[in-house]
């Protein structure tokens, strides 16, 4: 299934993407919103399915309709950082003997076609397309035994806007470049995993103003969607609801020779990944 939330921002509803690809179903008379509780609950999902299989959920008029993100009430946003060989090769960087790991606040999530602010004294906007996991149960110190993926609900494409120097040149964190308002798009559908049988077999694509930019594969990522579960799960419990951004292949602007196209304001960027959608977003100053 194709879960979606429509509306004003703050009065969100939940929806379904029909088979034909184009046409919204209303979910609201079935479920309240799109988020973790819902997602763990396999029951509300089978309703939702035998609804939808039935030809039972009304249609929702799209015209004009802002898309929002597909989830409510994220609990965290962890994300793996140089997780593509490509990628960590364009920066210069050492291939990590382990996920690096650091985090992006929930506030930072917003709609798929939504503004990306530029931020104040911002000289190194940058671009990242990304696969996003999406967790439907609770997964703490997954053991070698288990399979990680059935602890994915879902998957969805995330845009992890990053800062560079904020990053990079003020302080040796990465907090300050990753968490500015805006900077992390999502959507614009969560897919449920059942759609998605080889999350290592996606291709991912980024435009900016219209020129290809990012073009790579899941099959690429250094630590793949099931150990990142598994690993992340040693460190910190994750709850349905939570989303882990799974890295970017390469193309960044960053990894460019010198002068390196960073984001300005009236920028469009446009991404997608394959069977998960596509987002724009066009970028205006804070």
């Amino acid at each position: 299934m194709k879960l979606l939330r429509v509306g004003t921002p703050g009065a969100e509803r939940p929806a379904l993407l029909d088979q034909d690809g184009t046409t919204l179903r209303d979910l609201s008379g079935l479920v309240t919103d799109i988020d973790g509780e819902l997602l763990a609950d396999a029951s509300a999902l089978a309703l939702i399915r035998a609804a939808a299989d039935a030809g039972e959920l009304p249609v929702l008029d799209a015209a004009g309709v802002r898309v929002g993100p597909p989830l409510a009430r994220i609990g965290k946003v962890v994300c793996i950082g140089l997780n593509y060989h490509d990628h960590a090769a364009e920066t210069g960087a050492e291939t990590p003997a382990e996920p690096v790991v650091f985090f992006k606040a929930a506030d930072t999530v917003v709609g798929p076609y939504d503004t990306v602010l530029v931020p104040r004294r911002s000289r190194k906007t940058d671009w990242e397309v990304e696969l996003a996991i999406v967790i439907g149960r609770t997964a703490r110190y997954v053991e070698d035994d288990e399979d990680p993926l059935s602890y994915v609900a879902g998957y969805a494409v995330s845009h992890d806007v990053s800062e560079r120097e904020f990053q990079i040149e003020r302080g040796g964190t990465w907090d300050k470049g990753k968490n500015c308002e805006t900077f992390n798009p999502l959507g614009p559908w969560l897919v449920t995993a059942d759609e998605v049988p080889d999350p290592q077999a996606l291709s991912l694509k980024l435009w900016v103003n219209g020129e290809l930019k990012q073009n790579g594969t899941t099959a690429d990522q250094i630590f793949p969607v099931a150990e990142v579960v598994r690993y992340v799960s040693r460190f910190m419990t994750l709850y349905p609801g939570d989303v882990i951004n799974t890295g970017t292949p390469a193309g960044v602007a960053l990894g460019q020779p010198e002068p390196k196209p960073f984001l300005r304001a009236g920028d469009v960027v446009e991404l997608e990944i394959e069977g998960l959608g596509r987002q724009r977003q066009e970028l205006k100053d804070a």
